[in-house]
């Protein structure tokens, strides 16, 4: 597997990239310190040189000695003969036996010398043979520690792909878990939202069924007055098979009949308020007796001729029963329209309170619920903002993470050298 493969994650930084600066960075020391070996080595050699020419030099010293002393004896000798003039032979044998023995004593000194020298050139030698053989032995661990670095570090990066396609796995399942958040938070919002219409609509029920009562009460009140004044409202039916329906007023001694156009109007009038059509009723009345005045006014006319004086006492007392009666319905009448129309107008004073107050409740729910929607939108804004963070965090947690063990890596790889190193000045 190739050090800069990638996965099927998520997009980072290359590991061939990165692997190549850190192998730039290693190349870089590790010529560094082939180069400062060289020049070690190089100065080794050169003092070995130097050594071995000191060397050959005090050789070629001890061996020429002898035979300068030799020379410059001989010419001694020679420059005493000449200047004693050989003055006897004893003296000359004697000075010539004590120069055999100064040679000997020199030779045997140069000869010593020479097998420390040689003595010197074999330890030398083993020392060098030692060293390159220590050497070798370096070169060939470094070799398989190298080997073995090579491996790690592509095992190092297999674990390193094999990380990061677990952390773009971990990615996903945290955008996923806050996308099912976000979810939840909708659904319960709009469980909120939907309980919230559910008691604005059972409030609305709870009203009308209070207006419902409200209407039933005065349909309620609206018969039972009737009942009171002795109006009845029913059905009869006709000769031919058709309805006719009839007013009945029960304070007169026969049932008042209206047509059929009054009572189509009379129901006409039955969807307004009650005080209006109580009051309709009551000038429908008064025009019924105003009729029947008149119709009594152009009888008691026509009859002046001779029957006026029989008719007059039973006029006045239908009239004046007719009008006791009259204007005690009259009083009733108007008794209950006056507490009608209080009871009317102090209702309309409740329901223009009410009506106020609803006015101001949904002000305020409107308010309300732009406030919600303007915090709802913020609140989005702010999630988005919190994920884009979360992800950002992530990404610099890894690099930080990489550059962490891109840093580790380094420090190891720099004390092995330095390992290394004090090793081979150690073995030197």
């Amino acid at each position: 597997m190739d050090m800069g493969t990638q996965g099927t994650g998520r997009k980072r930084l290359p590991n061939r990239e990165r692997l190549t600066a850190e192998d730039e960075a290693l190349n870089q020391i590790a010529r560094e310190a082939e180069a400062r070996l060289a020049a070690k080595r190089a100065a080794r050699a050169e003092a070995r040189e130097i050594r071995m020419k000191e060397l050959e030099r005090q050789q070629k010293e001890v061996e020429e000695r002898p035979e300068k002393d030799f020379t410059e004896k001989g010419s001694r000798s020679l420059a005493g003969l000449s200047a004693a003039t050989l003055a006897s032979l004893g003296g000359t044998s004697s000075r010539r036996g004590s120069g055999d023995t100064s040679i000997s004593i020199d030779t045997e000194a140069s000869i010593r010398e020479i097998k420390e020298l040689s003595e010197l050139k074999d330890q030398i030698q083993d020392v060098e043979g030692k060293y390159m053989q220590g050497l070798k032995e370096m070169k060939d661990s470094l070799a398989e520690v190298e080997e073995k670095y090579k491996k790690a570090m592509v095992s190092n990066a297999q674990l390193d792909n094999e990380k990061m396609n677990y952390m773009y796995q971990v990615d996903t399942l945290k955008d996923t878990l806050l996308e099912l958040e976000e979810q939840l938070a909708e659904s319960r919002r709009q469980y909120e939202e939907k309980s919230k219409e559910f008691e604005r609509e059972k409030h609305t029920h709870s009203l009308l069924q209070f207006q419902f009562a409200q209407v039933k009460a005065a349909l309620q009140q609206r018969e039972e007055m009737l009942e009171k004044h002795g109006i009845i409202l029913n059905s009869e039916t006709a000769t031919n098979g058709e309805t006719s329906d009839t007013l009945n007023s029960v304070g007169y001694p026969g049932p008042t009949k209206m047509t059929k156009e009054e009572l189509n109007a009379l129901k006409a009038t039955g969807d307004g308020t009650l005080d209006i059509r109580l009051k309709k009723l009551v000038d429908e009345r008064e025009c019924l007796l105003e009729q029947i005045k008149k119709l009594k006014g152009q009888l008691g006319e026509r009859q002046k001729n001779g029957k006026l004086d029989l008719l007059r006492p039973e006029d006045a007392v239908l009239e004046n029963g007719t009008d006791v009666h009259v204007m005690d319905l009259q009083r009733d009448a108007n008794r209950q329209i006056s507490d009608l129309k209080f009871k009317l107008a102090k209702s309309e004073q409740e329901i223009t309170a009410l009506e106020q107050n609803v006015i101001r409740l949904e002000s305020q729910v409107s308010r309300y619920k732009s406030a919600a929607e303007n915090a709802e939108k913020i609140e989005d804004e702010l999630k988005a903002e919190k994920r884009k963070l979360q992800r950002e965090l992530r990404s610099a947690l890894d690099k930080t993470e990489e550059l962490e063990v891109s840093n580790g890596h380094l420090v190891k790889r720099l004390e092995k050298m330095k390992a290394n190193r004090s090793a081979l000045l150690s073995q030197q």
